[in-house]
């Protein structure tokens, strides 16, 4: 993990405590174990979310299947909700839906600023802050 994606995610776990939600950084994400383990973890009792964490100065990311996979399973297992937690630069956090994501022809995961933009919602509407929740 990189200095940046480590600072990234630290920032998304303040976001959420600052929101009343525990949340905390998975220690062994990123390879150093073989259970599927995501970025971030939070919760406030009656929600949960699981989050794969990414940021770019590019447009486009690109998501190895593995990543997606081990997200749903972990998810599944947990009882959270799986989502990709993506920053462009200088710009909000956006949380995308895995089924949202762009399969690429390698049968791994592409989501570009424009994809994310019209499918993703910010930190409030994911955590129910607006009214228009898209669980």
């Amino acid at each position: 993990m990189s200095r940046k994606g480590t600072k990234e995610e630290r920032d998304l776990v303040q976001m959420f405590w600052d929101s009343n939600f525990a949340a905390m950084r998975a220690p062994a994400s990123g390879g150093a174990t073989k259970k599927p383990l995501p970025d971030v973890i939070a919760g406030n009792g009656s929600v949960y979310f699981a989050i794969e964490v990414k940021s770019s100065s590019q447009d486009r990311i690109y998501i190895d299947s593995g990543k997606i996979l081990g997200l749903r399973e972990f998810s599944d297992i947990f009882g959270a909700k799986p989502y990709i937690g993506v920053k462009f630069r200088r710009k909000k956090w956006i949380f995308i839906k895995l089924d949202d994501l762009e399969t690429t022809k390698n049968e791994n995961y592409k989501l570009d600023k424009d994809l994310a933009l019209k499918k993703g919602i910010e930190l409030d509407e994911l955590i129910g802050k607006d009214k228009q929740v898209k669980f």
